[in-house]
């Protein structure tokens, strides 16, 4: 076996396009055999994962959990901020504050918490009876203490900025701390006293018609994040119907030999099992559900039917005349290459999302869920469906009606019988020979790129206003890339319609001016004596409304007029004097003594800081975190803050943008490992090109739609990877293989190639997201968002802006177009050498 060699071609060259060729036929004779395996034994290939479906389906059943810790759940898993309220519960127990002011500043523990709210106009500070009556039904309530906050106004009317007296307001909030900490019968009286503190709530709002009532518990945040789980169940299901319903119909033809609606039908259900079996291993690896795990069915359902559709499409590009066990390994050989790596490639990157630096919990159980459906979904694919492709197939050879299983009558029967009849029954060419050329041509949507779409997207005068379109996508895409913002809050996890989101929405509109108390704690001894210290500790809570033990102390020692310059007078007047007096008697839990014989240190203190802030509080609380955390490094004054918000917004955004950046990293290292090896290396390049340009897209148009980087939206935009490698993958690498004489013509085989299947499986995704639409929840709004971004894009990519840039840019088709003429030339010559040597036979023809 020779090879010609290209002139100025180098050896190196040759041997990587070898090489590439021996991978491909390769990885094609492999597919080829297990296609032929699945053919000859169709009845263990559908058995085996129907078996393994009814075993661990049970589990789903007899082992379902739901996850019950939310912080847990969606906070950073590893940050700074759960350091440091280990470090202040250490030096300030909770229970030592449950009767203080300020005593949710380490964890919120078990609490109640209600806002009255008064009608427009009114001043709720003239309703106090009302709000006490409200107030003594609660404490008349058993099992817990209680802690009355009575001045957390909100919606305040001060006439006097000076005097700072309140004149009216139309809002008070009141909290009710439970003493559950450190036992389990505490925690679940806690827990029972919470859910009677909400009923007597609503029955209390019943009662006073003159100022509303909103209500929180400890346990309402967790409750409406799983209530999502509860509202989506029927939505799912129809969005279920729906996908069926597409996935049958866009599989149909007229001909009722060919049109195979049943194995679209039963494509959907093979995805629907796999799904199930990677449940039931879930569930029985100890696995928790919670709300997040509602993406994977939409996640595993746009992947796997991709692979389904497009064996639907290679069987009909296999020849008719062969047998069907051949037509399946053949479809098998054709579509399970690219399929095997887009897989791969969905494993790697949810892989990578599961690994160990996703500081987001809820990302990393999202991400092991997603890899074990991909492998499922990949095993189900070949095996279980390849096996109904054999039954179709087989039913096929025997001219059997795709539908009534029946024998398709001869053309001279159906010219007896009624028009309905032979509508029904008639195989479409009966008129024309058997063996027409591809009969599956007219297939509807085949037809349609065929003869019109192919011809209009390529059409010289269209070319321009994509190139236009493509300008104004890209603009909104940067515009929104530049407007990202961390998610960290957690409503956007919750049912829309749930008390806690209108508790936090009425919180946010009344009570904004502030930020939530955030605790300064001192944790080394210091010099309080100190004039130098005492002005450090000014510095640093400038700008703060401070509540402080400090500058009450020096303040009492100013009235007073009593000298405290050094430590033993600084220590005693405190001790003995300051701290005995009722309306300082609360500092008392802000001080930790230390004994040494008779000398006394303070050894911790802390103090409380209050922020100034506008609507955007939760913004500007991070602001805040961030501007005093380098001043305990910078300043001779060792301390730390801390506010249970903190765990949330502690580096939020860094650990939920981590996992896509290591996934598009995974994908972009597997990319350029491949570029010499597999198929071509400009499919490749224009692959990755079409990756980035639909990946920015997705993020900066969700970003314009007020989506947030929250841990749902971070895991769509892993999927968005995947998904556009899915679509984009096979259109073109068919392109840079192709061999037509332009560029226009190889985009149209690419289309008319690959295009059938693109298009079936993007309609069926859009179609089942519409469901979501209807689901009350913020969760459910943002996967709606992301996904419905996701398969936009890519549809828009796969047939508008790629079929027309790629007739712009390399490759080149020119090549092919002088081999084709050069060919032409040659046998011009051969045959003008025959007509000279026999020129009699020539005469005779």
């Amino acid at each position: 076996m020779c090879f010609l060699r290209r002139p100025g071609a180098s050896a190196s060259w040759i041997g990587w396009r070898m090489l590439r060729q021996v991978i491909r036929r390769g990885l094609q004779s492999f597919c080829h055999r297990l296609g032929l395996c699945v053919s000859r034994h169709p009845v263990f290939f559908l058995t085996v994962p129907a078996v393994l479906t009814i075993i661990f389906g049970f589990s789903v059943l007899n082992r379902f959990q739901p996850e019950s810790d939310l912080e847990r759940l969606v906070a950073p898993s590893h940050s700074l901020a759960k350091i440091e309220r280990s470090l202040a519960g250490s030096l300030f127990p909770l229970d030592q504050s449950k009767s203080q002011l300020y005593s949710d500043l380490h964890t919120p523990g078990r609490y109640g918490r209600v806002i009255l709210l008064s009608p427009p106009g009114h001043n709720i500070l003239l309703q106090a009876e009302g709000i006490l009556q409200t107030h003594r039904a609660v404490l008349e309530m058993k099992d817990g203490r209680s802690t009355f906050i009575g001045h957390q106004l909100g919606g305040v009317d001060v006439p006097n900025s000076k005097d700072q007296r309140v004149k009216s307001a139309r809002a008070i909030q009141i909290t009710y701390y439970l003493q559950t900490y450190g036992s389990a019968t505490q925690d679940l009286i806690g827990e029972k006293w919470e859910s009677e503190f909400c009923k007597l709530m609503r029955k209390l709002q019943e009662e006073h018609q003159d100022f509303q009532l909103f209500s929180l518990a400890s346990f309402s945040l967790w409750r409406d994040f799983h209530k999502t789980s509860i509202l989506a169940r029927s939505k799912i299901l129809v969005s279920l119907m729906l996908i069926l319903t597409t996935a049958t119909l866009s599989s149909s033809m007229k001909d009722c030999l060919r049109s195979k609606p049943f194995l679209g039908l039963l494509g959907v259900l093979t995805v629907c099992i796999s799904s199930v079996t990677a449940a039931g291993i879930f569930f029985i690896t100890d696995g928790k559900y919670n709300s997040t795990l509602l993406g994977i069915p939409f996640f595993a359902m746009g992947h796997g039917t991709k692979g389904v559709f497009e064996l639907l499409s290679g069987w009909r590009r296999t020849r008719e005349n062969l047998p069907f066990k051949d037509r399946v390994a053949d479809a098998y050989s054709d579509v399970m290459v690219t399929y095997t790596m887009t897989s791969s490639l969905y494993f790697i990157t949810f892989g990578m999302g599961a690994s160990p630096f996703t500081n987001i919990e809820a990302v990393k159980v999202f991400c092991q869920n997603m890899c074990v459906s991909i492998l499922l979904n990949y095993f189900y694919i070949f095996s279980f469906f390849g096996s109904c492709l054999v039954f179709a197939g087989q039913l096929e050879q025997n001219r059997y009606h795709s539908i009534f299983c029946c024998k398709i009558p001869s053309a001279e029967y159906l010219d007896r019988k009624p028009v309905w009849f032979q509508t029904v029954m008639s195989d479409g060419h009966q008129q024309t020979s058997h063996h027409e050329t591809n009969p599956y041509q007219n297939h509807f949507i085949q037809h349609f790129l065929r003869e019109h779409y192919n011809e209009w997207i390529t059409n010289i005068y269209v070319k321009p206003f994509v190139v236009i379109l493509y300008l104004i996508y890209a603009s909104f895409s940067f515009m929104g890339c530049l407007q990202i913002s961390d998610g960290a809050n957690i409503i956007s996890l919750l049912a829309s319609d749930s008390p806690s989101v209108s508790y936090a929405i009425l919180q946010q509109e009344y009570f904004s001016n502030y930020s939530p108390v955030i605790g300064f704690y001192v944790y080394e001894p210091l010099e309080y004596w100190n004039g130098t210290v005492q002005e450090d500790l000014r510095r640093l809570c400038s700008g703060f409304t401070a509540v402080s033990w400090v500058e009450q102390y020096y303040q009492f020692l100013k009235v007073s007029n009593i000298s405290a310059s050094n430590k033993s007078d600084f220590i005693s007047v405190l001790q003995n004097s300051f701290l005995k007096k009722s309306e300082f008697q609360h500092f008392r839990n802000d001080i930790i003594f230390s004994k040494a014989g008779d000398e006394s240190n303070i050894i911790a203190s802390r103090l409380y800081l209050v922020a100034r802030t506008s609507r955007d509080k939760q913004k500007e609380v991070i602001q805040v975190l961030d501007k005093l955390r380098p001043l305990s490094l910078a300043k001779s004054i060792r301390f730390i803050v801390f506010n249970p918000s903190f765990v949330f917004m502690d580096h939020y955004g860094l650990s939920v943008t981590m996992p896509v950046l290591i996934a598009g990293f995974g994908v972009l290292l597997m990319l350029i490992l491949t570029f010499f090896l597999v198929i071509h290396p400009l499919g490749n390049f224009w692959l990755i090109l079409s990756v980035t340009s639909i990946e920015l897209g997705v993020l900066g148009l969700m970003t314009l739609w007020n989506v947030d980087m929250d841990c749902i939206s971070i895991l769509c935009l892993i999927y968005t990877l995947n998904f556009s490698i899915d679509h984009c993958a096979p259109l073109l690498y068919t392109f840079v293989l192709a061999t037509e004489h332009t560029r226009t013509q190889c985009i149209k085989s690419s289309l008319q190639e690959h295009g059938t299947a693109i298009l079936q499986n993007v309609t069926s995704f859009l179609i089942g997201l519409v469901p979501l639409l209807f689901v009350p929840s913020n969760l459910t709004f943002t996967l709606f968002k992301c996904l419905l971004l996701t398969g936009s894009c890519t549809l828009l990519h796969c047939f508008v802006i790629l079929p027309v840039f790629l007739t712009f840019f390399p490759p080149s088709k020119k090549h092919h177009k002088k081999k084709k003429r050069a060919k032409r030339k040659e046998r011009e010559e051969i045959e003008c050498i025959e007509i000279q040597e026999n020129p009699d036979h020539v005469t005779t023809v």
